[in-house]
């Protein structure tokens, strides 16, 4: 009996998406098994973004009115001048909120969607520029939520914005005919033709031509149709332990759509011949 001398891998996945969902595990289990619940509130404070300090730090006198309202009773007026802290906007929070997360179930999630969209993304443009991608999508999603909550001092954490760019990013080649993850009616690729996808890009079409696509269009608005529904009923549903950022989603995935050429390294025009 012969045997294939080629193993495939348990986890064929690139290696820069191994180390940002190893990271969102290994923080979040510090968090859960080390530190104590007091530690873990300073933490919060320090990294999770909160959009009322960064409103302060531009107009400092519509937090002070938001906080003289603030019933001192139920903790609130407490709580809020907690996560304010001095009124530094933390800059830093921008980014590093994305790799807090609420709960187990919280980070398997989002863990889970970075693998199925992060992956053809990181394959198509490399490890470096994913990073920097994923930096300039959690910031994109933190003023996105932060542009409709601007005197909220609850704190935002998870890497949901930028799995979201991911989607969004994806759907520019995805569906782009011949490119290296265009549909086909078996959804089957050869490990040869998966190799030579990654080291040669289809070239991205605009998004005017990508938009006259169907499946483009239906594919978009089901993934903001069912990110507002989860946005609006993540609390009755108990789906995780706090609700969910939907504008910031929305604001990572726009960022992911309309960016993406960007942080593309593929030929950027398609040649047409008369």
């Amino acid at each position: 009996m012969q045997t294939d001398p080629r193993r495939e891998p348990i986890f064929n996945l690139p290696h820069v998406i191994l180390f940002v969902i190893g990271c969102l595990v290994l923080i979040h289990a510090l968090r859960y098994y080390i530190l104590t619940d007091d530690l873990d509130d300073e933490v919060l404070a320090l990294l999770a973004y909160v959009p009322a300090r960064l409103t302060f730090h531009f107009d400092p006198d519509r937090i002070a009115d938001v906080l003289s309202h603030l019933p001192t009773r139920t903790g609130a007026l407490e709580t809020a001048q907690f996560f304010l802290g001095d009124g530094n906007p933390r800059w830093w929070t921008l980014v590093t909120y994305s790799f807090l997360h609420a709960d187990w179930s919280h980070v398997g999630i989002n863990s889970i969607w970075l693998a199925a969209f992060g992956t053809p993304v990181a394959w198509r443009i490399g490890a470096f520029r994913f990073i920097l991608f994923f930096i300039f999508t959690a910031i994109a999603g933190a003023l996105s939520h932060s542009a409709v909550h601007l005197d909220d001092f609850t704190p935002m954490i998870g890497a949901s914005a930028a799995v979201s760019a991911a989607m969004g990013a994806s759907i520019r080649f995805i569906f782009t005919p011949g490119g290296p993850l265009s549909l086909r009616p078996s959804g089957e690729f050869d490990e040869d033709e998966l190799q030579s996808a990654r080291a040669n890009p289809s070239p991205l079409l605009p998004l005017t031509v990508l938009l006259q696509e169907p499946r483009v269009v239906l594919f978009i608005l089901v993934w903001l149709i069912v990110n507002l529904a989860f946005g609006l009923l993540s609390g009755p549903l108990n789906i995780t332990n706090g609700t969910i950022a939907w504008e910031a989603h929305t604001g990572g995935f726009l960022a992911g759509l309309l960016f993406f050429p960007w942080f593309d390294r593929s030929p950027r025009r398609v040649n047409v011949q008369a």
